[in-house]
């Protein structure tokens, strides 16, 4: 069934505002994690990647994240280029990790230091991946199952550590500027992405497609496709888990962290993703710097006629002209 049918109608996804119920102690779970985390100073190490490209110079980065346990990036930027530059922190999607250097280079590029973070404990299902996940808790064995149970244990409480610490990492790399760093992401990386724009201060810009993890309550009964269809075949098993199921996925609800994000924000969504359902990317979108003293500038596209692949390239092109436009100073260089 294609997801023009089951979904709302464009008019209708403009309008989506759903009440995505938050936990009362949702900032200070955060608060207490991210604290907990900064304890260890970001940069691990940083060390020259031989790869054979003239064009660009690569790092094999390590930097501190939940717990202080070690993950594995990219860091890329233009040879020969020595001013600061304005950074890319890219997450992958789910069942990536950051894969072999030179695999994504259109940010650096475009004139940008990137940095591509690895998923920790998903690397194989996709691409590979160079970062462990050294926890066990209950819950079922995909990540997005992964110590489901409880917030305290869950998978993508480390994700979203790990997230939030490699744009503290970012910022100490040398060639880059700090204060003009954004975060970018596609499906699972997208949701990341807005989690770090909810829990990161200063950051200059957020550009996400086809967000995970948004509205996640509306999206288990929405959709059978993995990631989510992968939480509702855990609750077919487990029936009487449900009550802390949802109790553990309210706290790393994307529309939660959109909130309180302050970044100017590109979307892009296919109005046929089955994957990740329409309508939970644009309840992110329209609930949008709700909390905020001011509301910052932010875009949606839209792709009638395209799924989970959104906009492909021309997408991409969309995000290179905008992303320049605002963290850019003007009158100012690629660098």
């Amino acid at each position: 069934m294609s997801r023009a049918s089951i979904d709302n109608s464009l008019d209708q996804l403009r309008r989506y505002t759903p009440a995505v119920v938050e936990p009362t102690d949702f900032d200070r779970f955060w608060h207490a994690t991210l604290a907990a985390a900064a304890a260890t100073p970001p940069l691990v190490g940083v060390r020259p990647e031989p790869t054979g490209l003239r064009l660009v110079d690569v790092w094999d980065v390590t930097f501190a994240g939940f717990a202080g346990e070690p993950v594995r990036a990219w860091y890329t930027r233009p040879a020969g280029v020595s001013t600061p530059l304005p950074a890319v922190v890219e997450y992958p999607g789910y069942g990536r990790g950051r894969g072999l250097p030179g695999e994504r280079l259109t940010w650096p590029v475009a004139g940008y230091a990137h940095l591509l973070v690895d998923n920790r404990g998903q690397a194989g299902l996709f691409s590979r991946g160079d970062t462990p996940d050294p926890h066990d808790a209950p819950g079922g064995p995909s990540p997005a199952t992964r110590g489901i149970l409880a917030p305290d244990d869950y998978h993508y409480r480390r994700l979203i550590t790990d997230a939030v610490r490699a744009v503290d990492a970012v910022r100490e790399l040398p060639g880059v500027d700090p204060a003009r760093v954004a975060a970018v992401g596609n499906s699972q990386g997208g949701g990341l992405a807005l989690a770090a724009a909810g829990l990161v201060d200063g950051l200059a810009a957020l550009l996400v497609t086809a967000p995970f993890l948004c509205d996640i309550q509306r999206a288990i009964e929405l959709t059978e496709a993995s990631p989510y269809g992968e939480i509702a075949r855990y609750l077919a098993v487990h029936r009487e888990a449900e009550e802390q199921v949802r109790h553990t996925l309210s706290y790393v609800d994307g529309v939660s962290f959109a909130r309180r994000a302050t970044a100017p924000a590109h979307f892009g969504i296919g109005l046929r993703d089955e994957v990740c359902p329409p309508s939970t990317g644009f309840a992110a979108y329209n609930h949008y710097a709700a909390a905020a003293s001011a509301t910052p500038l932010r875009e949606m596209h839209t792709y009638p006629f395209n799924g989970h692949e959104g906009g492909e390239a021309v997408h991409v092109r969309r995000q290179l002209r905008w992303l320049d436009a605002v963290i850019r100073p003007a009158g100012t260089a690629a660098g």
